[in-house]
């Protein structure tokens, strides 16, 4: 039989037909688009006409279909579907890709063709291409010659190589350090639907009649705000921070250290003091010293303020507190307080409510989008559900997949990907995922969501709008392909909606009754906003200059002990509190030793946060939820992509520079 991605997909708007794809035809096609593409980079350089724009920079972005294709669906399903072959197919083919981008941006004559191309006559966005590529060049090392070119390929590989093995190990070991439990009283103070759930957990991994508690990737574990017995929530939390720490064939300290040895010989090859040097001088902060300024000045006030809310919480448990009672005593104060039980919540936010009339409602109203589910048309996986987006015109936009539950072969945490970028080079319409980890209720039972789940589902879907509402020329620039530091930003602008009361009162209703959330709750969930940030904001910035510390050392300041490091970083940087474990340790710190982009980058998140908290300010002012509002955000931010500097298209918004004051008021940190 042919490949099928050998060719374009005929389905829709090219979504792969993963059903007729298999693990080798994934190996086949990668392996021959490396080959294709290298044919078509060097029909390029062969040219013998003089460099110009159509000629290099847009034969440039033409190249590499079939390799974009199939790498696509493939790491789609090393992400969300990965079966024991597909994990071994990753360990074969991150290395030659990582070697294939060497032999792209390490290709001097086509460097020299894109220095000769002149832009003088090119419309903005195309001479940016130009631009973006020529610094592409160059931050991969095109300046490189001889030995010192030969061993950034060396370390490139081998960071591929390291960076695959962590990722899988953490997969791993989440799953390896989930908590069995052999009684349901064990389990006082979940609610029913996750007893049940932890039942079916437990059936389905060999245990009947147990109960297993499966993990989160964060290191805090939603169940520790319920569970009841004391006991039960320490072994829980100590799974949790154990992870990838514990020794034996799981433990990933020794990647960490290899990984972070390597980096720093990268930039030092580079020319830079450090790898956040590096990072940092493609993104949009303007400077490593404005990052560390910035979250210098956020952490004494976090830390102030998770030391009043541990006071209210020793007093509420009465006896010492220990890091597995917070999220425990923090629910009791926060039912005492202000009358708010979140677990009370989860009925009304039923997750195909959540998405029909919250989330995909909130688009509509905004941006004159529907949604038309095409159960016609089938994911990689039973569980993933298809949309067809139109625009108000009916055209279409793209497609939607949503997959929204847990699984072994799932990793952790939530993420969007694109399966096909928007591009009026290409002709080609969007296909983006939402992934979640929800666990999956027992059969004819509702998905109800938590409140992080419920921000997590918002979340996620402003990064598919970014995708969706792309509106550029060149694939390079789509969607979500802005700098790191950047693209967090709208996701948590559409976090804005959960709370707007026209959203809200649509899909906040009680899953049985129909009964709409009462205002007297929403009232009180308002009063609370700002309970626990002392918490949130202590444990998020403690990832972040946990991941700074790592990439500011050079290659003979790397320890070989990773745990005492972290304490002795955490200290460094005033933001160690013995009760708020950073949200991720070392050892399961994904985001930034599994290739997820994040290294020396987790700051991205709070960065994006200033944007993100100017622009609720700007919805408010001019009214919130209208088509008008929608039609600017979609017009001078969301369809831009990377195709203008993404902060001028900030300022065209807002109408001038952000500064940090509405996010420390969001905060509770002024």
């Amino acid at each position: 039989m042919t490949n099928p991605l050998l060719a374009p997909s005929p389905l829709p708007y090219g979504l792969p037909p993963f059903a007729e794809i298999s693990t080798a035809d994934y190996d086949d096609a990668v392996r021959a688009g490396l080959h294709e593409h290298l044919a078509e980079l060097q029909a390029i350089v062969d040219d013998t006409a003089p460099a110009t724009f159509e000629n290099t920079a847009v034969a440039m972005e033409r190249s590499g279909r079939l390799l974009d294709r199939a790498a696509a669906s493939f790491f789609t399903l090393v992400s969300a579907d990965a079966s024991p072959e597909i994990r071994d197919l990753e360990t074969a083919l991150s290395p030659l890709l990582s070697a294939h981008q060497d032999d792209v941006f390490l290709n001097r004559p086509l460097y020299e063709r894109f220095a000769a191309i002149d832009t003088a006559g090119c419309d903005a966005e195309s001479a940016r291409l130009v631009d973006e590529y020529l610094k592409e060049f160059r931050q991969s090392g095109i300046q490189l010659e001889g030995p010192a070119r030969e061993r950034l390929k060396e370390v490139n590989a081998e960071l591929s190589r390291l960076g695959t093995e962590f990722g899988q190990r953490v997969k791993e070991g989440m799953k390896s350090a989930a908590l069995l439990l052999d009684h349901a009283g064990e389990l006082a103070g979940l609610p029913a639907d996750d007893v049940a759930a932890a039942a079916e957990a437990a059936r389905a991994a060999g245990h009947d009649g147990k109960f297993l508690l499966t993990l989160i990737q964060p290191t805090n574990q939603p169940a520790l705000s319920a569970l009841e017995n004391r006991g039960v929530r320490r072994r829980l939390f100590e799974a949790s921070v154990a992870r990838g720490s514990g020794g034996g064939s799981l433990d990933v300290l020794d990647l960490a250290t290899s990984m972070a040895r390597l980096r720093a010989e990268k930039a030092a090859l580079l020319g830079f003091a450090n790898y956040a040097e590096l990072v940092v001088d493609r993104q949009t902060a303007p400077d490593f010293g404005a990052v560390q300024s910035m979250l210098n000045r956020m952490a004494p006030a976090a830390v102030r303020n998770a030391d009043a809310e541990a006071s209210a919480l020793a007093e509420a448990a009465g006896h010492p507190l220990e890091a597995w009672d917070w999220a425990f005593y923090s629910a009791k104060v926060r039912r005492e307080r202000y009358d708010i039980d979140e677990q009370a919540l989860r009925p009304y936010f039923e997750l195909d409510r959540v998405l029909a009339d919250g989330v995909f409602f909130a688009a509509t109203s905004l941006f004159g989008i529907t949604f038309h589910e095409r159960k016609d048309l089938a994911g990689y996986h039973p569980d993933v559900r298809i949309w067809e987006v139109r625009d108000e015109d009916g055209m279409g936009l793209g497609l939607f997949l949503g997959d929204y539950y847990t699984r072994e072969s799932k990793r952790g945490g939530a993420w969007m990907n694109s399966l096909v970028e928007q591009s009026a080079l290409l002709g080609t319409k969007p296909v983006v995922i939402n992934n979640l980890n929800i666990s999956k209720p027992t059969a004819g039972e509702p998905t109800l969501l938590t409140l992080d789940e419920l921000r997590t589902t918002f979340h996620e879907f402003g990064h598919a709008l970014h995708g969706l509402l792309s509106n550029v020329t060149y694939p390079r620039f789509s969607g979500t392909s802005v700098p790191r530091d950047f693209v967090e930003y709208p996701s948590q602008v559409n976090e804005m909606w959960i709370m707007w009361p026209d959203v809200l009162h649509n899909y906040a209703r009680h899953h049985v009754t129909g009964e709409p959330l009462p205002q007297e709750v929403v009232s009180k969930l308002d009063a609370s906003r700002l309970w626990g940030e002392g918490f949130a904001t202590t444990e998020y910035l403690g990832a972040a200059l946990l991941d700074l510390a790592w990439h500011v050392l050079d290659g003979n300041g790397v320890p070989e002990d990773a745990v005492a490091f972290e304490d002795k970083a955490l200290a460094a940087a005033g933001i160690a509190h013995a009760l708020i474990p950073p949200r991720y340790r070392t050892g399961y710190f994904q985001h930034v030793f599994a290739g997820a982009g994040y290294a020396a980058g987790y700051y991205s998140y709070i960065w994006s946060e200033v944007l993100d908290a100017e622009t609720v300010d700007w919805f408010t002012e001019n009214g919130g939820l209208t088509r008008a509002n929608g039609n600017r955000f979609r017009l001078e931010l969301l369809s831009r992509g990377n195709s203008r500097d993404p902060l001028e298209s900030f300022r065209i918004l807002r109408g001038r520079e952000a500064t940090l004051e509405p996010l420390l008021k969001r905060r509770g940190l002024e």
